[in-house]
């Protein structure tokens, strides 16, 4: 019988539990899970301090997700991979051998070594369902909370306790907020909509020493807050891997199937550097949606199966206060751009070689999963589909082998 490891217990990992199962339903499985909790959907850790959802329906799988998949779950953190003896070791205690083994270890908070930051009480990450709990015990209706990151992370954080706090301030070295998936214009767009709900910015500037509860920024400026939420980015956890003799760039690198340079060690999600068909390289996808692809792409061939990813793409899907945004692809500065900007929204259309590189959509978001087949896809366009797709996105622009695919066999 076939013994598989798998280090972390998020989304990735439930892909590779899946992805095992799909092949073989009687090996061993260990999943080694550094929270003590059941799997959850991490993008939910805001909706839970809004009171939106609970700790129940976070759960990404259902209470017995484990034991109907036999899955031994151990809590504990992983601290070395014995390739030789092809052995997992825990700290303290704990080996777990190994035929197969995935790294879902994911990624961790990247804190800059601030001045005087060992001098702030009350200081967190929001990351983790245990971050979101830790900052929910110190909120009051009159916290001035100040938040160092405007990113998904930052901006969420905001979202999740814009209802329950005094003041928030967002402070950012970039000049617009989400700089990582939007332009100056769509970012100006979902800056209003927090701005609109309280949230106040400081945007090229940040934070540059701390000395207890006040912050001095780079400007010159002076913050005062009662709360601080660090939210500067987030690095790949590769130490593990890294020991393990597999190849480390920003992420652990990956083939298409899924496997490291190391014998029989796999990685998947947001500690991986897999392909990405949009630019034609590899690079770090740190989504949720290619998260559980990659683990159950690895867990197939973990158990023996084949399967490969040949046409991942980065791609998000938000919202704030109930303004969406989704993007996907590549924006190629020497492309066609096509945009709709009215009072409630902006479409905006990348498009080179014939093709959908990639798009921005704030406010409607109905159309993106065809934009996103067509980004994933690659599908050349003539002057025509190239209209419709502009005006009246449908399936009708995909061919029937295609739709049939798409609608499960009917056209």
């Amino acid at each position: 019988m076939a013994e598989y490891v798998i280090i972390g217990n998020g989304t990735a990992a439930v892909g590779c539990i899946e992805g095992i199962r799909s092949i073989d339903s009687n090996g061993a499985i260990t999943v080694i899970s550094g929270e003590e909790h059941h799997v959850y959907s991490r993008p939910l850790i805001s909706y839970l301090l809004e009171g939106k959802t609970d700790l129940e329906r976070m759960k990404y799988r259902p209470a017995d997700f484990y034991e109907k998949n036999k899955v031994n779950l151990v809590y504990g953190k992983a601290a070395k991979i014995d390739t030789k003896k092809q052995v997992t070791i825990l700290e303290g205690k704990g080996r777990f051998g190994y035929d197969k083994l995935c790294i879902c270890t994911g990624s961790s908070p990247f804190v800059p070594p601030f001045e005087g930051l060992d001098k702030v009480k009350k200081k967190f990450s929001f990351m983790t369902l245990d971050d979101a709990l830790d900052l929910e015990k110190v909120l009051t209706e009159k916290s001035k909370v100040l938040i160092v990151g405007a990113g998904l992370i930052g901006l969420k954080c905001a979202e999740g306790i814009a209802e329950r706090v005094g003041s928030i301030t967002v402070c950012d070295l970039a000049d617009r907020v989400l700089s990582s998936i939007l332009d100056a214009e769509c970012a100006a767009y979902m800056q209003k909509e927090l701005e609109n709900h309280g949230v106040s910015f400081m945007l090229g500037d940040t934070a540059v020493k701390f000395d207890k509860n006040k912050a001095y920024m780079k400007s010159g400026a002076e913050v005062d807050f009662d709360i601080l939420v660090l939210a500067v980015g987030v690095r790949a956890e590769t130490e593990l891997a890294k020991q393990a003799g597999c190849d480390i760039n920003r992420g652990i690198i990956i083939d298409t199937g899924m496997d490291t340079t190391a014998a029989n060690i796999y990685a998947a999600g947001d500690c991986a550097e897999g392909y990405d068909s949009s630019i034609g390289a590899n690079r770090v996808l740190a989504i949720l949606p290619s998260a559980y692809m990659q683990g159950r792409c690895a867990g197939i061939n973990m158990a023996g199966g084949s399967s490969e990813i040949t046409d991942a793409i980065p791609m998000n899907s938000i919202g704030f206060f109930g303004l969406h945004c989704a993007t996907a692809g590549a924006y190629p500065e020497d492309g066609e751009i096509y945009e709709e900007r009215t009072d409630k929204g902006i479409k905006r259309l990348y498009f080179k070689d014939s093709k959908l590189a990639g798009y921005m959509l704030i406010g409607d978001v109905n159309r993106a999963g065809i934009y996103t087949s067509l980004v994933r896809e690659q599908t050349v366009l003539d002057e025509e589909m190239t209209e419709k797709v502009k005006k009246m996105p449908s399936l009708a622009i995909f061919s029937d082998e295609k739709r049939r695919t798409k609608l499960g066999g009917v056209v």
